[in-house]
């Protein structure tokens, strides 16, 4: 399983930053999804300290390659 942007198709990787509407974030940590209906999230820190978990279409992500689905 890969998350991977979708504009572009490059993997998402740690330190990447990424555009949200709230501004420029780092991504800090990648969780996969833990069922089939999951989306998994990605936790973005902000260049004012703020962090938070978001669903990866936050950055324009998507899950590939997903083992959980058919």
């Amino acid at each position: 399983m890969k998350l991977i942007y979708s504009h572009n198709r490059d993997l998402v990787a740690i330190g990447d930053w990424a555009s949200t509407r709230l501004g420029m974030a780092k991504v800090e940590h990648i969780i996969k999804p833990h069922k089939p209906a999951s989306t998994g999230r990605v936790g973005l820190r902000y260049p004012n300290g703020d962090f938070g978990e978001y669903f990866p279409n936050v950055i324009g992500a998507e899950w590939i390659e997903r083992e959980d689905h058919i």
